[in-house]
C-alpha cells in the first residue's frame, strides 16, 4: 500500500530542493563569457566579443539612464536631499562632496552613460580580446583591482611590496557594472565627467573618442594607452554603437 503522507514529504522535499538549485544558479553560481579563443583571431573573434558584450553594455546603460531620469525629476522639483539620499549613496557621494557642491549638481555629473564605443574599446584592450588569464578566471575584462586578501586573483608579475589583486566577478555583467560605476564616481576620472557633462550642456551626443582623452589615469602608459583605445574604436567602427544609446535621449 502506497503511503500517500510519505510521498507526499518526497514531493516537496524534490521541489525544494529544485528551488534551492534554481537559486543558487540564477543568484550565485559563476556565468563565464564564452570562450572566445575558440574563434579564429581577428574579424571573426572580435564580432563574437562585440556581439557578446554590446547587449550588456546597452543594459546597463539603460539602468544607468533609468537612475538619471529619477535624477533629473528629483532636481527639476526641486525636492530636499533626503529623497535623493539613495541616489547619493549608490554614486558613492561623501559628506565633504556635497559641502562643496549641490547634490543636484553632483549626481548630474556621475549618473550618466558610458558610450559603448570607449567600454568595447577598453574591454577588448585590457582583456586581450576576452582570452586573457583574468578575463577567463575572474571574469575581469577591465583589469580593476580590489584590495583585500582572497578579493580576486593574484598577478604573477605582483612586486613584493604590493598587495593588490585582480578583481573576481561573478559574471561578466557584474565586471562592465564595476568598471562604469568606477568612471562615473572614483576621483580619478573627474575630468572625463567634466568632459561627458559638458557635451550634454550643448546638446551633443556624447562620445567615446571625446571621453577616452581624460582616461590618463587608467593606465601607467598615459597617452600611449589613450591613443591605442581611440585607434581600436575607429579601426573597428565601434561610434556605431554609441548611436544605440545616444537615440534613447538621456536629457541633460
Amino acid at each position: 500500500m502506497v503511503n500517500i503522507k510519505h510521498t507526499r514529504y518526497i514531493f516537496i522535499a524534490v521541489v525544494a530542493l529544485i528551488v534551492v538549485v534554481a537559486v543558487y544558479i540564477t543568484f550565485f553560481a559563476k556565468k563565464s563569457a564564452p570562450d572566445f579563443s575558440l574563434y579564429e583571431a581577428g574579424p571573426e573573434r572580435k564580432a563574437a566579443f562585440f556581439n557578446y558584450f554590446q547587449p550588456i553594455v546597452h543594459s546597463i546603460n539603460s539602468e544607468i539612464l533609468s537612475d538619471r531620469k529619477k535624477v533629473q525629476k528629483e532636481c527639476e522639483a526641486n525636492n530636499d536631499s533626503t529623497s535623493l539620499g539613495n541616489m547619493a549613496k549608490k554614486y558613492r557621494l561623501d559628506k565633504q562632496d556635497v559641502l562643496n557642491e549641490p547634490m543636484c549638481n553632483i549626481l548630474l555629473r556621475r549618473v550618466d552613460v558610458i558610450p559603448a564605443s570607449l567600454a568595447l574599446a577598453q574591454a577588448a584592450n585590457e582583456s586581450a580580446w576576452g582570452t586573457s588569464r583574468f578575463a577567463v578566471e575572474a571574469n575581469n575584462f577591465f583589469g580593476q583591482w580590489c584590495f583585500m586578501k582572497g578579493c580576486g586573483v593574484v598577478p604573477n608579475k605582483r612586486d613584493k611590496n604590493k598587495t593588490h589583486e585582480i578583481a573576481d566577478f561573478r559574471t561578466p555583467k557584474d565586471s562592465v557594472k564595476s568598471y562604469m560605476m568606477n568612471l562615473n564616481t572614483h576621483e580619478a576620472y573627474r575630468d572625463m565627467r567634466k568632459i561627458r557633462q559638458a557635451q550634454r550642456l550643448q546638446d551633443v551626443p556624447l562620445s567615446g573618442l571625446t571621453l577616452s582623452q581624460a582616461l590618463l589615469n587608467y593606465s601607467e602608459r598615459k597617452e600611449e594607452y589613450v591613443e591605442e583605445i581611440n585607434a581600436m574604436i575607429r579601426f573597428n567602427n565601434l561610434q556605431r554603437f554609441d548611436d544605440v544609446i545616444n537615440s534613447l535621449q538621456a536629457g541633460h
